[in-house]
Order: C-alpha cells, then structure tokens, then sequence
C-alpha cells in the first residue's frame, strides 16, 4: 500500500481522536485521516500545534515527522526508537561491521550513483555520458581515487549549463534551494526505512561526523539523489527562472518524492518501497547473508 505524505504550511491543530489524525484549521473546518495510511509528516509553520498522543500514535505506526524551520527548509526529524523485532541483534551486527565491509558497500553505493547520474544526464541533458560510465567501472574498494567527486564536479557543470560555473552547494544559488529542500525529504525516507529495518541511522558506511545523527542516511540516500535532481529538472521546466523562493506550488511537487516510480532488479515500486528494499538489503549484507545492495537503476 502507498502511504500518504501530509504537509502542513498554516495554522493548524494536529490531535488524536479513535486512531484518526484529527485536523482542526484556523477557520474551525475539521478534517481527519487515517493514522495507517500516513508515512510522513511535514510541519511548515510555527502556528501548528500537535498532541504527545497524536505524536505517539504516528510514531508507533513508523511514520517520519518533518519540521521545517522559519526559512522554511526541513531543519529536523522525529523517528520511532524502535521499528524492528530483530532490532538488537541487528545494531550488534551493524557496529560489528568489518570495514572490509564497508568499503565494498561504499563501492557499489558509489558505482550505482555515478551511473543513475549518467542516466539523468542522458536522458534529461543529452550529455555524453561515456566517461561517467568509465569512472562508475572504475570504482575501487572504499572509493580510494575519489571517483565520486570526479564524477560529480563533471555531472553538475552539464546539469545546469545555463548557470556559469554552477556549483551543487548548500548555501548557493537556485536551483540548490530545490535540491536541499528534496534531498531534505528523501533523508527522511531513507532515516524511516532504516529504522523500520532494525538499523541505526547514525553508524554510516562511509559518512562519520559526530554532530550527525544521520550518517548512515547520508550513505544510502546518494543512489536516490538523481531521481531528486529528475524531478527538480521536471518541476523546473515549467517555470520561466529560477525560483529564489520555494512556493507552495513548488513543495508541493517535491513532497511527490516518496512515491517517484523506481526500479529495482526489474520490479517498479514507489521510492519509499524501494528504499525498503535498499535497506532490507543493507541489513542481510551486516547479518552477512549476502554482500549485495540492492540499489534503483535510473
């Protein structure tokens, strides 16, 4: 079953009432949703008030609350401490893992994003893709010659050709405001199937920082980020500049993300069942039932 992303940008009342989202708005309509059917959350406005019940009864069906702060950017998540039965047995195998290991699944998350980025240049810019190939094969154990950097400083330059010198950065000009605020959306797909697969967000693969919580996120999500940078391009093709603000229109769009088509070993399923499977995958590689990241082919 799709579940469904609810965004919130206005004044509102968030309680629980018989196991249903109770929506109370400014002008005292009333609506409700189904606790089940919801898999994310996004509160956009300092004027939404939510209940520790609604809060606890979301939580215990495994749904990923998003707060966005007074720019309006995703700035926090809430996650379930526990959303697997073999959760323990499956953080002992995730910490114990050998960085042999990691440096293999670092290789194929690396290989299979420079070639999802290849696709998107080929199909949305037209952009020879050959080196890109050539760098994805030449991946080594760990990424040792930095094949993603290479690939990356090559991919943006053609993704945006009509931006000089255009640089993928936080902070920069639009259309990166897009891309945070859709890789914002996509790390919380990526936080809730990790947890719902009994691993630990913050233990990464190759990502280590200690003010974050979410390397292991920031790992698995990289496969995914050209199906973020599809939608961009989609979203942006029906506009005549770059928006240097994000309207509603246009989160509204990008909150699509969850449920972008995706294919993975030839079976098409929205995103937020295929990063399911992705870390499904990742959890047998720690148990060490197989040594294959089941990642989408763009």
């Amino acid at each position: 079953m799709i579940k469904r992303t609810l965004y919130f940008g206005n004044q509102a009342y968030l309680s629980l009432k018989d196991n249903q989202l109770v929506i109370k708005k400014r002008d005292d309509e009333i609506v409700t949703a189904a606790i089940e059917d919801i898999a994310y959350i996004v509160l956009d406005s300092p004027q939404i008030t939510v209940t520790n019940a609604l809060l606890g009864a979301l939580l215990e069906n495994n749904c990923a609350i998003i707060s966005c702060d007074k720019t309006h950017l995703p700035s926090g998540l809430l996650l379930p401490l526990s959303g697997n039965t073999l959760q323990s047995e499956r953080f002992q195998a995730q910490i114990e893992a050998s960085l042999p290991l990691k440096k293999q699944l670092w290789q194929q998350t690396v290989q299979q994003k420079i070639l999802n980025q290849a696709a998107i240049l080929r199909s949305s810019r037209n952009a020879e893709i050959g080196n890109m190939t050539a760098w994805a094969n030449s991946v080594r154990s760990g990424d040792a010659d930095n094949r993603e950097a290479v690939a990356a400083a090559y991919y943006w330059k053609e993704m945006f050709t009509d931006i000089p010198d255009f640089v993928r950065d936080r902070n920069g000009v639009p259309p990166n405001n897009m891309l945070n605020y859709g890789y914002a959306i996509l790390r919380g797909v990526v936080a809730r199937a990790l947890v719902s697969s009994g691993l630990l967000p913050t233990f990464g693969i190759h990502h280590h920082n200690r003010y974050n919580a979410y390397c292991l996120a920031d790992d698995i999500m990289e496969p995914y980020r050209p199906v973020v940078d599809k939608l961009v391009l989609e979203v942006l093709a029906e506009m005549d500049e770059y928006p240097t603000d994000l309207s509603t229109e246009i989160k509204a769009k990008l909150l699509k993300i969850p449920v972008l088509d995706c294919v993975i070993d030839g079976i098409r399923s929205p995103l937020m069942n295929a990063v399911s499977t992705t870390t499904a995958s990742l959890a047998k590689c720690y148990l060490g039932t197989t040594r294959k990241l089941l990642y989408p082919e763009v």
